[in-house]
């Protein structure tokens, strides 16, 4: 009996996950954030404490889970999401503590903030961690989407019907106070909004591309289809009305434009929104005392630099004290600018940084960004798509309108800079978002189930003629 010899099948290598490159990020992370931490203690208390090895190592212990987490449960992932978050984390860290040191000085107590952050990065952390292992398929949040649009728009609301003595902060009532700690709602509304615009979106798309009539070169929309958008402005100007909350109102409201026109490819969403926006704004200067307030301060701050103008007026003052290369970690004073460790956090990085170190830290943001975009891209189902889109369009959003309002380019909004401010609520809220895009990128990038290459397929098998006797 003789053997006929089998061509040789080739055999394709496995595709790297590249998590070892993502630890070894991880590692850099962590040496950075101890590095400002010593320059910090050494400009401030003029001593080195060994206490800053242990931050380092517990840093590393905790977003090394997440590494192990990311490792088993979603191995394909892009490996700079969670390194760089966990950097921008760390230096946010640096900066509130940094903060508390002279608040200790001026007061003779301790100020907690650095803690208090130090044990909610803790439990955005492990919520991450928890997100990536249970979140087995994103395409599982479409099936949610209008739950998570009702309980967005509840989470948008309890605020305004509660007591201002429960709610109410700085002029804004978009606080839930609880016994030991406070939360703020519409920090989770963003993520649950956009999973309910994206599952809207893809499940009646037809609703949105339908042809109306053409204008100018421009195919507008059936006036009957207008309902989505005409709700959505409703609701961002319930929350500026009700809740004095410019910053959620505007951000709420570009996301969804952003989505509309990702899905629609038609400007003319997007020009309808612009116009209902700015008529909305015209209307709310007049009717609305907070908001004509914030406009005239961010209009001429100077009229008034010991009242309403004084945020804005030290915070220019900040980037002009630190120039091109900065004052240096823990030489200057960002303590002079109100509420520095959460809205102005980036004026105390562009006084002690300079300008070098501002531009590396929005840099750092724009990887993650354009790592989402890249995401969304490079995603095969339309729904993940919209939603890696729109997570990263609302981070840049976001971004933009914290830094444009701390810079005077536009009014201030109250809007926190994601994964570097104090503040609870917007770090857990930035680190779910981050688990969700981090999942969806691991199914973007995983590669496809493929049959055996030495499997015959259904077309090559012979076939046999049988004949009938």
């Amino acid at each position: 009996m003789t053997t006929q010899l089998q061509p040789p099948v080739a055999v394709t290598p496995p595709l790297p996950t590249r998590r070892n490159a993502e630890l070894l990020l991880l590692g850099c992370a962590a040496l950075i954030t101890v590095a400002a931490l010593l320059i910090v203690e050494a400009n401030q208390e003029r001593d080195l404490h060994w206490t800053a090895i242990s931050y380092g190592l517990v840093f590393l212990v905790v977003f090394g889970s997440a590494h192990m987490a990311v490792r088993r449960f979603a191995p394909y992932t892009d490996p700079l999401l969670l390194p760089i978050v966990a950097l921008l984390n760390g230096l946010g860290l640096v900066m509130i503590h940094r903060l508390d040191l002279v608040t200790n000085q001026l007061s003779g107590r301790h100020h907690p903030s650095a803690t208090q952050q130090m044990l909610w990065t803790l439990i955005g952390v492990v919520t991450f961690s928890l997100v990536v292992t249970f979140l087995k398929d994103h395409r599982q949040l479409a099936r949610y989407g209008y739950i998570c649009g009702l309980v967005g728009l509840i989470f948008l609301v309890i605020p305004a019907l509660l007591p201002a003595s429960l709610s109410e902060q700085n002029g804004a009532k978009i606080w839930i106070r609880l016994p030991g700690f406070s939360i703020q709602p519409a920090e989770f509304s963003k993520i649950l909004l956009l999973i309910f615009f994206s599952a809207v979106l893809i499940a009646k798309r037809g609703l949105f591309t339908s042809v109306g009539k053409h204008f100018m070169g421009l195919t507008l929309p059936r006036p009957r289809d207008l309902a989505p958008l005409l709700a959505a402005w409703v609701i961002s100007v319930g929350v500026m009305a009700f809740e004095k909350d410019l910053g959620t109102s505007l951000l709420l409201y570009t996301s969804f434009l952003v989505v509309v026109y990702l899905a629609t490819q038609r400007f003319s969403w997007v020009g309808i929104g612009m116009v209902l926006f700015v008529a909305g704004s015209v209307v709310a200067y007049y009717i609305f005392a907070h908001v004509r307030v914030r406009v005239q301060m961010w209009w001429d701050p100077f009229s008034d630099p010991d009242g309403s103008g004084y945020q804005i007026v030290q915070s220019l003052f900040s980037f002009a004290t630190g120039g091109i290369f900065g004052t240096g970690l823990g030489n200057g004073q960002p303590d002079t600018v109100p509420a520095a460790s959460t809205d102005f956090i980036i004026a105390a990085f562009g006084e002690e940084l300079g300008l070098v170190g501002l531009a590396s830290i929005l840099m750092l943001y724009t990887i993650v960004i354009v790592r989402g975009l890249r995401t969304a891209i490079a995603t095969r189902d339309s729904f993940g798509k919209l939603l890696a889109a729109g997570l990263a369009s609302t981070l840049a959003l976001q971004l933009f309108i914290v830094v444009g309002g701390v810079t005077q380019l536009i009014p201030l909004t109250g809007l926190t800079t994601p994964w570097m401010s104090y503040g609870g609520s917007s770090l857990l809220a930035n680190y779910v978002l981050l688990a969700i895009l981090v999942r969806i990128s691991h199914s973007a990038r995983r590669p496809l189930r493929t049959r055996a290459r030495n499997e015959p397929s259904i077309a090559a098998a012979g076939t046999e003629v049988i004949e009938k006797v």
